[in-house]
């Protein structure tokens, strides 16, 4: 048997799939693919989270393409963040050419043109389905790494969450969570200081800068109603196709921290409200974080921290995280190791520090007898990859340079007018983008200091009179199913039992 033979009966037992799979594309040897020599990625795996990096142009983007079409294809749901605004082509079909026809020739499987069902969700102005969470669902511990605040500081937090839970205030955005430490430390700081103790006006202050902070790169217009379900990004369409969400993030590239705060809330928030899954065949949903140094520069320890501890837990919940950035080394070692799937596109070394990286990066990969890996990550071509994953047993896989396969959906972006096809055919635009402004901790301490009649006021009152149980137990009834306040009262108690439960975390767990 001759080395290829040798190298390809290798690749064959390494990646043999019993059940579902996705394939990559062929290995190669000495810079040529070999036909039959595929490298398939387990769909059982995809839960074990990756990494797809490299320079600039050596074709990351189309790699996230061809994992999240194949994944759709299996009935997987996918959610895309496009920070770059190039990844709406994969709801069309792509087109076949002779440059499609050459890479899929030598790698030993056909092509077939398929766009996959979309999707589009927004943080801002950008077409799509809006993405909003209440302050109340963000709770204390999570709003407080946000805000990069200390133990004192965020003890403040946690007693201005205490204060409005036990007085029914809905927290719903920015602007109430402002009044409430307003109040607190002037109108209120004598009604609080018996029950919950003092608060010093520098620690408010401090707070309330660190608001501002973020407000200035729009993180107010994250915070609100109607709150988004993120069961709602775990639809299949009709014919078992998962439908690829995709967020459009293209206007907030130099907002960092209007991004990692709605990535922690949404990593937070999946982990305490979906079910525990284990290892299943495929994964319930799969995440890909384009530009992911957006989140970790800007990200303090403790936020790093919280994002670690998430990304290890989050796995039991069929749930696969992938981080797409340029350099392996903008992910903390601590997440880096967490990650079982790892695809490495080629690298430029133009500075003695590159030539480090260069080399630090292939310490991240197992030996192989047939590649150097150092110098391969120099010459590796467009549409060529490092790629080493996990077996269906969990075992690491032979590190295969692989050919990689032409996507099935359109390299190009969607056209307006087709994006608008998409938008106005979207059940969730019509519920998620309406704007609501009920009446919230703004409102209600504004009338109490003013000394007008409020709902807190009219709520401590209403018990006052003398009532028979019989008369009593169905306007409570009536005012739970009716009064949007009452049922806000009623997720409030929820997410104060949440917190208490998944307070390590950060997260609150919604109800609808």
């Amino acid at each position: 048997m001759d080395r290829i033979e040798f190298f390809k009966a290798l690749m064959e037992r390494g990646y043999a799939c019993q059940g579902g799979s996705l394939v990559m594309g062929s290995a190669m040897l000495d810079g040529e693919g070999v036909p039959g020599a595929l490298v398939k990625i387990p769909l059982k795996t995809m839960n074990r989270h990756g990494l797809i990096a490299g320079a600039t142009g050596t074709g990351k983007t189309k790699t996230l393409q061809i994992i999240a079409e194949q994944l759709s294809e299996n009935g997987v749901p996918v959610l895309l963040m496009d920070i770059k605004g190039d990844l709406s082509g994969i709801a069309q079909p792509g087109a076949f050419n002779q440059h499609v026809e050459k890479r899929h020739n030598c790698i030993g499987i056909p092509w077939e043109g398929k766009g996959v069902p979309v999707e589009f969700l927004s943080l801002s102005d950008e077409k799509g389905a809006r993405m909003r969470a209440t302050v109340i669902e963000f709770g204390p511990v999570l709003l407080s790494r946000i805000l990069d605040l200390n133990d004192t500081q965020a003890g403040v937090v946690s007693l201005a969450f205490k204060y409005c839970d036990d007085n029914g205030i809905p927290l719903l955005d920015l602007k109430d969570f402002k009044k409430v430490l307003q109040y607190l430390s002037n109108e209120g700081k004598d009604e609080i200081k018996e029950s919950y103790g003092a608060i010093s006006s520098t620690s408010v202050s401090t707070i309330m800068r660190k608001i501002i902070e973020i407000e200035q790169q729009d993180a107010d217009r994250f915070f609100g109603e109607e709150s988004f379900n993120v069961e709602d990004l775990c639809r299949t369409n009709l014919q078992g196709k998962g439908i690829v969400s995709i967020l459009r993030l293209t206007d907030i590239q130099d907002r960092p921290k209007l991004f990692s705060t709605f990535m922690l809330s949404l990593l937070a928030e999946i982990y305490n409200t979906f079910p525990e899954v284990g290892d299943a065949e495929k994964p319930k949903l799969v995440l890909f974080i384009d530009e992911a140094h957006l989140i970790f520069n800007e990200a303090s320890r403790a936020l790093q921290n919280q994002i670690e501890t998430i990304v290890r837990l989050i796995r039991s919940k069929g749930v696969g995280v992938f981080f797409c950035t340029q350099n392996p080394t903008d992910v903390p070692n601590e997440i880096l190791g967490q990650l079982g799937l790892k695809i490495q596109h080629a690298l430029r070394a133009f500075t003695p520090k590159d030539r480090q990286m260069i080399t630090k990066t292939a310490e991240n990969y197992p030996e192989s007898e047939y590649y150097d890996v150092p110098e391969l990550l120099t010459s590796l071509g467009m549409g060529e990859a490092l790629i080493t994953a996990l077996d269906e047993k969990g075992r690491p896989t032979p590190l295969a340079a692989t050919f990689l396969r032409a996507p099935m959906s359109r390299m190009d972006v969607l056209t307006p007018a087709e994006i608008d096809v998409i938008i106005n055919a979207s059940k969730l635009v019509p519920y998620y983008n309406r704007e609501i402004d009920r009446e919230s901790a703004f409102e209600m301490l504004t009338a109490k200091i003013g000394n007008r009649p409020s709902t807190i006021d009219n709520r401590r009152s209403s018990g006052a009179g003398k009532r028979g149980k019989e008369e009593e137990i169905p306007n409570v009834l009536e005012e739970i199913t009716k009064n949007p306040m009452a049922r806000q009262i009623g997720r409030t108690l929820i997410a104060e039992l949440t917190r208490g439960l998944f307070g390590v975390l950060g997260g609150s767990k919604r109800r609808r």
